[in-house]
């Protein structure tokens, strides 16, 4: 059976029900963080979610070294350098693996 022309059909768990009414103040919030950048985004809705009682695991802060780290290891892998068998597994022995 197709649902009625006009409405939205909701996903949402049965067991969960769905609030479909916001407060104005959290309805505001939330069209003021959807004209965010995605990052932004993210980290006010883990703030939101852990505020909310979830178990959402707090994002890692990065420090600058490891930020470009991170960086060099794109930049590398875009280029096609990658480590050779070799080299991995000689890594691999000198911590004990």
């Amino acid at each position: 059976m197709r649902p009625p022309r006009g409405s939205q059909l909701l996903d949402f768990d049965v067991c969960r029900p769905y609030i479909v009414a916001m407060t104005k103040l959290l309805d505001e919030a939330v069209e003021a963080v959807r004209r965010l950048p995605s990052d932004d985004q993210d980290d006010i809705a883990r703030a939101i979610m852990q505020l909310a009682g979830s178990d959402l695991a707090a994002p890692v802060v990065l420090s600058p070294e490891e930020r470009e780290a991170i960086a060099r290891s794109k930049a590398a892998a875009e280029r096609g350098e990658f480590a050779t068998d070799e080299q991995v597994r000689a890594v691999w022995a000198k911590h004990g693996l």
